[in-house]
């Protein structure tokens, strides 16, 4: 799609770029010049000058320059066609393009984006006006966040009922063609609109330029999965967003650093407690596309994800990412357990200093081992040295490699020599040489310790196995706060997060993926009534979910533990005579661990 060079030229005649990137930043005139501090590399003393005759900027230290679409197009992170189409609109000028096909193309798309702001307005003023939106107002004082914090992120509630968006939408003089490839309905059997989302939290989701695209969508009552994001549209295209970059990415540039969390929540969390840095996925796995578009506004990236999850992901993924974009990651030790979402809250100042104190991936997996091991005996030392070998083994730079042996080998008092032959002796399935484990050396393997099989729970995998080939048994009550296990929560968190398997598949990979791939192939045990299975499933996963949430209660001090032990003593004793009659006592477990997970 091209736009008419003649347009272009309109466009930057048009474009006032004083007032352009006084926008962004504070300028002073100094003679027929503008001056202030580069948005594009951190200085104290001014080096960025604006000519407004010519319509350029240039910085005498980095030396970034251009005009006004360069200027938009690297500090948003836009192509260039999009640079110019937001000048277009900022300056009111109607665009032509090269061909018949792309001019109604981008009209498409500008229905479509009128329909998803419209919905965003819809929904935003059902939270804060109307009283079917006290429920959800109440879910979010419950967790903090007041008036100001639903404004500042534009929150809304999806309200029951079938069609209450699209009626609107229709009195907007939207078509149903559009409210659908919008994402905001689909056609039902009775070629009706039905909306999309209904009885939700609702979290706008924007593109990096600030225009609405879709949504995330929370339920507050354990309707199907916890979150439900809107479906890939012409518009939506959730390899390509990232949650909060609209409203972050002023301050990733000024700080030359990102923080990427796990979810919505968590983004603003971390806005309110100081950190407006933030940005998350929406609903699936970081990718190739997502660092691309980061890399356009700083090398350094902080994962702030829960410490299992920050320890367990993919290694060789960001190391990867960090040779070929060349980029820094840090983790951020969070405190265990906790979700920046809520942790804002209660001690704002923990958010600031993990991002603050945030190490490099390696050292963080090194500081793990050593802090989890038992360094006063001689067994413990050997146990953490063991444990280090496949961490240290994942840095594909053998210099940056060779440092990490030096400290563990001082640490635990071995000679670093041991840790390299150690790491050479067993190389990864995936190394270069492309051999198996048949093809090695089998003195190698003799001397290898055993590995450890880590399974995933039994009834976390049954529960897996009925949603992947039976999910309507499962689909209006499991949620990620069932399952303990990593893997298991991370192949749940992909199979809500994609309308079908594939999807689900194709987004997942390492464990998860391995996961996922075997439980398709295996069949579930259909031994029973369906009605019999589905009580047998949710009572088999609600009682260790309800056991381990008691743990947590009781050893937070709080009070509501003593509600949970009798609700297990019932599922239990009503469970003795059949499945189907625990059901009804589990369910009020789901909906505790639902709320208070």
């Amino acid at each position: 799609m091209g736009i008419l060079d003649e347009d272009i030229a309109r466009v930057r005649e048009a474009t006032d770029i004083v007032g352009l990137i006084s926008e962004r930043l504070a300028l002073k005139r100094v003679g027929r010049r503008f001056v202030g501090l580069c948005p594009f590399h951190t200085e104290k003393t001014p080096s960025f000058s604006v000519n407004a005759d010519l319509g350029l900027y240039h910085c005498f230290s980095c030396q970034e320059s251009g005009d006004a679409i360069t200027f938009v197009r690297k500090l948003d992170g836009l192509d260039f066609v999009e640079a110019v189409e937001r000048l277009a609109s900022r300056a009111g000028i109607q665009l032509r393009y090269d061909s018949a096909a792309a001019g109604k193309d981008r009209q498409r798309r500008e229905r479509l984006t009128a329909a998803v702001q419209e919905a965003v307005d819809f929904y935003h003023r059902l939270l804060l006006e109307d009283p079917r939106g006290g429920r959800a107002r109440g879910y979010l004082r419950s967790r903090g966040f007041d008036g100001d914090a639903a404004r500042r992120f534009v929150l809304g509630w999806a309200p029951e009922g079938f069609d209450l968006l699209s009626r609107h939408l229709y009195d907007r003089k939207f078509s149903r063609d559009d409210i659908a490839a919008a994402g905001l309905a689909f056609v039902n059997r009775a070629q009706k609109a039905q909306d999309f989302f209904r009885s939700r939290l609702m979290f706008p989701i924007f593109d990096r330029a600030g225009v609405p695209v879709g949504f995330g969508a929370r339920t507050l009552d354990g309707d199907g999965p916890k979150y439900k994001n809107t479906a890939e549209t012409a518009l939506y295209h959730k390899s390509r967003l990232l949650y909060g970059l609209n409203w972050a990415k002023a301050e990733v540039g000024a700080r030359d650093e990102v923080v990427i969390c796990e979810g919505y929540t968590d983004v603003m969390g971390f806005a309110l407690a100081g950190v407006p840095n933030a940005v998350a996925t929406c609903g699936t796995a970081l990718a190739d596309e997502h660092v691309q578009i980061l890399k356009a506004f700083t090398r350094h990236v902080i994962l702030a994800y829960d410490a299992d999850a920050a320890g367990q992901n993919a290694a060789e993924k960001w190391y990867q990412w960090e040779q070929r974009f060349d980029i820094e990651v840090k983790v951020a030790a969070l405190p265990p357990g906790r979700d920046p979402g809520d942790l804002w809250r209660e001690d704002p100042t923990a958010l600031v200093k993990a991002v603050e104190g945030a190490s490099r991936f390696m050292q963080f997996k090194v500081d793990r081992v050593l802090a989890a091991a038992d360094l006063a005996s001689p067994e413990g030392r050997a146990r953490a040295a063991e444990e280090l070998v496949p961490v240290l083994r994942e840095h594909p730079n053998e210099l940056v490699r060779e440092q990490y042996i030096q400290t563990a080998a001082g640490t635990l008092g071995f000679d670093h020599v041991w840790f390299k032959q150690a790491i050479a002796r067993r190389p990864p399935r995936s190394s270069a040489s492309g051999r198996d484990r048949g093809a090695e050396d089998p003195e190698e393997w003799s001397a290898r310790p055993p590995v450890r099989p880590m399974p995933v729970d039994g009834r976390e995998e049954d529960v897996l196995r009925w949603a992947i080939h039976d999910p309507a048994l499962v689909a209006d009550w499991l949620d990620a706060s069932f399952f303990a296990d990593p893997v298991a929560h991370g192949a749940f968190e992909v199979l809500a997060a994609h309308h079908d398997f594939h999807e689900a598949l194709e987004a997942s990979e390492g464990p998860v993926r391995a996961l996922l791939e075997r439980l398709a192939v295996e069949e579930p045990e259909a031994d029973a009534e369906p009605e019999t299975i589905r009580a047998r499933l949710i009572v088999n996963t609600v009682v260790p979910a309800a056991e381990r949430l008691q743990r947590r209660l009781v050893a937070e001090g709080d009070d509501r533990a003593m509600q949970v032990q009798p609700q297990l003593d019932a599922v239990r004793s009503a469970a003795a005579s059949g499945w189907a009659a625990g059901e009804a006592p589990a369910m009020q477990l789901v909906r505790w661990i639902s709320e208070w997970t």
